[in-house]
């Protein structure tokens, strides 16, 4: 899946429950003073702000295969060493970090386990590896109401259920296979409050994503039956939407 979008069409697509997320994962990856890390998938620069606030700029990098998130997080994050990069092949070497965090992109990464390997190989032995994925495949994800209202429409539609990491015992299945040690599962909580319908459906229409593409594939028609669906199964505004998303934390050997 490529993230070929604005910076801040993702902001407002999926930022606004990531950003929630940042401090929980640096704190479960018990990032402090005097350590190194990297934000591997760093989109726009949620986390990488996150770990700079905590750790200084000069002891953070950030990677991305993005070209217009690569040039937002430097441009957020001025002295981390952001680069245009794949999380299976890091451009770093080994023993570099003493943390690797990949904040909802494991599900989006060609090969899972070759990422989070090199996730491994770029941290010294002892550090740890952090990964979280969003709950799709129990709904509890932030596009819960979305997908089921698309599959109520059209049953074999395609969402994104099946991604890895996206449903319990996965993500910790995939830290195994990459060799990481002591892995251990357990899950974060995003609360975002919508004012009205639109402030939640607007973002769909920007094609960021699985779900935004899908949008962006439908005709004028099915669009708003689409919205209109969505609309019935939210609760009426001002809504909260509380998303779940899985994470796994491993150690190096």
């Amino acid at each position: 899946m490529s993230f070929n979008v604005a910076a801040d069409a993702y902001d407002r697509f999926m930022g606004r429950y990531s950003r929630h997320l940042a401090p929980q994962m640096a704190d479960l990856a018990g990032i402090s003073a005097g350590q190194r890390a990297i934000d591997v998938g760093c989109g726009p620069g949620a986390l990488t702000a996150e770990l700079v606030a905590r750790l200084g700029a000069s002891a953070v990098a950030a990677v991305d295969p993005s070209t217009p998130f690569v040039e937002a997080a430097r441009e957020r994050n001025p002295g981390v060493d952001v680069r245009q990069a794949s999380a299976e092949n890091l451009p770093f070497a080994d023993a570099s970090f003493d943390a690797a965090l990949a904040q909802l992109v494991v599900h989006f990464m060609p090969d899972p386990v070759a990422g989070l390997r090199e996730m491994a190989r770029v941290t010294r032995a002892g550090g740890v590896v952090v990964a979280c994925v969003w709950d799709h495949a129990g709904g509890e994800g932030p596009l819960g109401a979305f997908w089921d209202a698309a599959r109520q429409l059209d049953p074999a539609v395609h969402d994104e259920s099946d991604l890895p990491g996206a449903r319990r015992g996965h993500l910790r299945q995939l830290f195994e296979a990459a060799g990481l040690g002591q892995v251990e599962e357990t899950s974060l909580e995003s609360r975002v409050e919508h004012p009205t319908f639109d402030d939640w459906w607007g973002p769909f229409t920007a094609g960021v994503g699985p779900a935004g593409a899908y949008v962006a594939s439908l005709d004028a028609d099915a669009r708003e039956a689409l919205r209109n669906r969505c609309a019935a199964l939210l609760p009426a505004p001002p809504f909260v939407i509380t998303a779940r998303a899985w994470t796994a934390h491993g150690v190096v050997a």
